[in-house]
């Protein structure tokens, strides 16, 4: 089954014809292999689903192209987006074509008409932030709008959380222009029922006459079987085709057709102005049922969202650094619920007056601070527009907060998101959480309480058949439950390969009919998307499933500590398995995730590509030894081990750890290439180096040498290495400073004591300005200096990496066994203390080494905030743009960098919205990388550095992102504590009141 479902044999001849053919007549990507195939087989449902092929167009003209060869050799075609989809929407057999990468811009903009044309494959953040600066925005806003297409949005119908006021994609799309199967390009718009100046071709008017008649034909039948709820997306939108709708937009039709009728080629979508001001009300609630029977009142105030966060998500999101702050700030006490009701009217005024009027209208209910559990409650408001952010991306995150659950059993999407009326909200969540309880689960629940559309998934492993099984019967209980109600069990998600099954117990015999019928009109033969609302498989068919009845993860041997999660190689299955394609990983701005993609936009170079990749790979998919096979290694080689999924990633994937596994695997069977061994083993010979500096520096003056680098290292003839010096950092004394004074470590790293020795030489001055007793100790057997061993794991060499950790660790157990802080200057050597030190050694020595440790900026920032930092600091210079390493962002230790540098008399600070630097350690001096690297820095770091004027300090922390900055902009950047050391200075400096010279401040 697992060779069937991806196997990594060739291709068939018809396979290879048809990878041939359009390689030949489109110049975009075309994936045939077993790994691209296996990275388009699963979207963020449960359901795997292994496509012939994949294309990437560069133009919409070569998808079209694209869709006439599969016709032409009897394939099926299905349309993507994002690929989050969490129904099965775009999974299929045939060929994936990718809109995502190339076909994403506006076309038109009329601002005074408020309304766009765009590609489909535009991302919604993407659209946005291009519309903001004319004071517009496309407000169908739903959580996963970093990676959301447009494209992918109108196939499902999505709604988002606002769609109380703005209503759904159905309500915001004007037009659209698609390709039927065939290949008619038509213009779906709005039209008059008799067509009279309708410009078409005949085939088209046809067309548009026969679902019109069909629309009047069955005005009666979808009068009485539509759930009249504004969260209906399921099935085909007949209602759109009656004669009461008349003038009728066919456009309309095409809205939440998943790709099954139509090749859309551009949208044309209706436009708001952004919203100025907000209020939230934070309603808490001590009961559940309460909160959801509250909602239907709530709403009378007009609100634009009432959304829903229950216990459990509270809960879980307590657990995350990045939302603890945000929940102890809006949630008091312990609430059974909250509901989050926003107000965005044009004057902040009548947004407070609607606050008044939420806290009244919960007191009338009967809520109140001092009532019992069950009346328990009140409003906390948030007026502040920082924490109106945070609160809303918490919200937004809610789905991955949920699929955070280190263990097997996770919630999963079937009943995802049914709507019912208001009045039935209360009755309908305990009834469900009834249902889950008889079948031995329970259930997590949030999201848009006004609309009564809540996103239900009960816990449930589905690798396992009674599982399985039950998910099968909830299913059917809560569909049944829904009907009761009159509501609808699509609401927003679609429904795909989840609930199209469900359709004719909806909808009935005569619509599911209709439905056919519609979709034998646009595409008798079948070719777009099949499967999905019309004849589709059982929703239940293991054979479609991620974990399909044989899938087994083999037992491997792993390196580094993976306890936490279950399954294989000591929990590595369970860690790889927690990517469920969400797809955060695929934002374009906004904190670092994922670098990489954000240069290529390719599904390889992005977390949820290699995680799935890595999930194939250990199940035995991509064939045997396919963990160290060359097309994993393709497959991470523009991973720059950011750590930035580690921290953003809202499931916890940590590919930089997946990536030492990979490497270590690597090593083992093919041993190590002259690059690895020369970064790995760096720390072993740099000191013999720089005794030898400007023989070991002749590589970057000579073109010969750097030619031969490349040749036979890998090394870039394009970048200069860095120079090895001979007055490295080599203390003569153990201890520095007043005797008296409080006790830190300085951990002399590799990179600043051989390449950068004035940044400890300023720290050094630094902390012993500040009175303290600065230790920096020699490592027991007196031998070469210490070292956090971050090379070698980069290369793989973990057992090298281990010794090097335990010389450190015996070096410093002394200190941190009486609580002296452990202060390190490089992000990624320092934070390997917190990190990668605990995966290799659980010891409680080495805890208490990675409870001490502190970047430099920490350890100032703590102690001024003790009150206890007392440093004499003068004016330096008026500005300073700063860039923040990835490791430090990864760690939330970069708002200290920031906090530090503001200590410094006059100096105005801006960060530097960047990702990373692009150099990573070893990554951006590989002929192989060097390009990647030099397209992520250019991104945002680079332009914003050429922008900045030449009195401006350039500061970074990492001895990488120092190098790319002054290679890509001339510019010299400077660590922190220089820049204090520099301040230090001039504060001493009174008899002339100087201040250093440009050429100490500013390279």
């Amino acid at each position: 089954m697992a060779a069937v479902r991806a196997e990594k044999s060739q291709a068939s001849a018809a396979d290879r014809a048809l990878a041939g053919r359009l390689g030949r007549e489109i110049t975009g990507d075309v994936f045939f292999d077993a790994f691209n195939r296996g990275r388009y087989a699963t979207d963020a449902s449960f359901y795997q689903i292994v496509p012939a092929g994949v294309v990437v167009p560069r133009t919409m003209d070569e998808a079209l192209r694209t869709l006439a060869i599969a016709r032409d050799d009897g394939r099926i075609v299905t349309p993507r987006g994002g690929g989050t989809s969490q129904c099965g929407q775009t999974v299929n057999h045939g060929i994936v074509v990718d809109f995502s990468r190339h076909l994403n811009r506006i076309i038109s903009l009329d601002v005074e008409g408020r309304s766009c044309v765009v590609e489909p494959g535009i991302v919604l953040d993407d659209l946005n932030r291009q519309l903001r600066k004319h004071g517009l925005w496309f407000p169908v806003d739903v959580s996963t709008a970093s990676r959301a297409t447009i494209g992918g949005m109108a196939g499902n119908n999505s709604c988002g959380g606002r769609s109380l006021r703005y209503g759904t994609m159905r309500d915001n799309t004007l037009s659209m222009d698609a390709a039927l199967a065939d290949g008619t390009l038509l213009h779906f718009g709005e039209v008059p029922r008799d067509l009279t100046r309708v410009n078409s071709p005949e085939s088209g008017l046809r067309l548009f006459r026969d679902v019109l008649d069909l629309g009047e034909r069955e005005a009666a039948e979808i009068a009485e079987r539509f759930p009249e709820v504004q969260r209906r997306v399921g099935g085909y939108n007949l209602d759109a085709l009656v004669p009461r709708n008349a003038p009728n937009n066919l456009a309309h039709l095409l809205v939440g057709s998943e790709g099954t009728l139509a090749f859309t080629t551009q949208v044309e979508l209706k436009l708001w102005p952004v919203i100025r001001n907000k209020a939230l009300g934070v309603c808490h609630f001590g009961s559940f049922y309460e909160a959801m029977d509250a909602a239907q009142h709530l709403v009378k105030l007009r609100p634009i969202a009432v959304e829903l966060v229950d216990r459990t998500m509270i809960a879980l999101g307590r657990e995350v650094a990045m939302f603890r702050p945000i929940i102890s700030a809006a949630v008091r006490g312990d609430p059974d619920a909250i509901l989050v009701v926003e107000f965005a009217e044009e004057e902040q005024a009548d947004n407070l007056a609607r606050l008044k009027q939420l806290g009244e209208l919960m007191a009338d209910l009967g809520f109140g601070w001092d009532k019992p559990q069950r009346k328990w409650g009140g409003v906390v408001e948030i007026v502040e527009p920082a924490l109106q952010t945070g609160i809303a991306d918490f919200r937004a995150a809610g789905l991955n907060v949920m699929m955070s659950m280190k263990q097997e059993g996770k919630p999963v999407s079937f009943v995802e998101d049914c709507a019912v009326p208001l009045p039935h909200l209360a009755d309908y969540t305990e009834r469900l959480n009834a249902i889950f309880a008889k079948h031995g689960t329970r259930g997590t629940m949030y999201a848009h309480a006004s609309e009564g559309c809540l996103h239900v998934r009960p816990v449930l492993n589905l690798k396992l058949e009674k599982d399985v099984k039950a998910m099968r019967a909830i299913a059917e209980e809560t569909f049944e439950m829904v009907r009761e109600y009159k509501g609808s069990h699509s609401g927003e998600h679609g429904d795909g390969l989840v609930r199209s099954e469900f359709h004719e117990a909806m909808f009935g015999t005569r619509i599911v009919a209709d439905f056919r019928e519609v979709k034998q009109r646009f595409d008798p033969g079948n070719t777009l998307n099949p499967g999905k609302i019309v004849d589709p498989p059982k929703m239940d068919d293991r054979a479609l499933f991620r974990y399909a009845p044989d899938y087994r993860a083999g037992e491997l041997k792993t390196v580094l500590d993976w306890s936490a999660y279950p399954g294989a190689g000591g929990g590595f299955q369970g860690a790889v398995e927690m990517c469920n394609n969400n797809g955060a990983c695929r934002k374009l701005e906004g904190g670092v995730m994922c670098p990489s993609y954000r240069a290529t936009r390719n599904e390889k170079d992005v977390t949820r590509g290699r995680a799935n990749t890595l999930r194939l790979a250990i199940s035995g998919q991509l064939g045997p030894d396919a963990l160290a096979s060359d097309e994993m290694a393709e497959t991470l080689k523009l991973c720059v081990s950011c750590k930035a999924c580690r921290h953003e990633c809202p499931t916890g994937v940590d590919m930089a750890k997946m990536k030492i596994e990979v490497m270590a695997a690597r090593a083992a069977k093919h041993g190590l290439s002259l690059r690895d061994r020369l970064v790995g083993y760096l720390p072993r010979y740099v000191d013999l180096a720089s005794r030898f500096a400007p023989l070991a520096n002749l590589r970057n003056h000579s073109s010969l040498l750097r030619a031969l680098f490349e040749k036979f290292a890998g090394i870039s003839a394009r970048r200069a290495l860095p120079a090895f010096r001979r007055d490295t950092f080599r203390p003569d004394a153990e201890a520095f400073g007043p005797a008296d004074g409080r006790e830190i470590v300085l951990f002399a790293d590799t990179f600043n004591r051989g390449y950068e020795r004035e940044n400890l030489d300023a720290a050094l001055d630094v902390l012993v300005a500040g009175g303290y007793r600065v230790h920096v100790p020699k490592p027991p057997d007196y031998a070469r200096p210490l070292c956090c061993g971050r090379t070698f794991l980069s290369a793989g060499l973990v057992d090298e990496a281990r010794a090097e950790l335990d010389r450190l660790v015996a070096a410093y157990a002394p200190f941190a066994a009486r609580g002296v802080p452990i202060v390190g200057l490089e992000p990624s050597c320092l934070l390997t203390l917190r990190d990668e030190l605990l995966s290799l050694r659980s010891d409680e020595t080495a805890k208490t080494i990675a409870a001490h440790a502190l970047l430099f900026e920490e350890f100032l920032v703590r102690e001024a905030e003790a009150g206890r930092l007392s440093l004499p600091l003068g004016a330096v210079g008026a500005k300073a743009l700063v860039h923040g390493h990835c490791h430090q962002k990864s760690f939330g230790a970069f708002k200290p960098v920031e906090k530090v540098l503001r200590l410094v008399p006059g100096l105005e600070v801006t960060t530097i919205e960047s990702s990373c630097c692009g150099m990573a350690g070893a990554f951006g001096y590989g002929a192989d990388t060097y390009q990647a690297s030099i397209e992520m820095a250019e991104l945002s770091l680079l332009p914003a550095v050429r922008s900045a004027d030449r009195d401006t300090l350039i500061v970074a922390d990492g001895t990488s992102c120092r190098h790319q900055i002054t290679d890509g902009s001339g510019r010299t950047p400077l660590h922190v504590a220089a820049v204090l050391a520099m301040s230090i200075k001039c504060a001493k400096s009174s008899t002339d009141n100087s201040s250093p010279t440009k050429e100490e401040a500013h390279g």
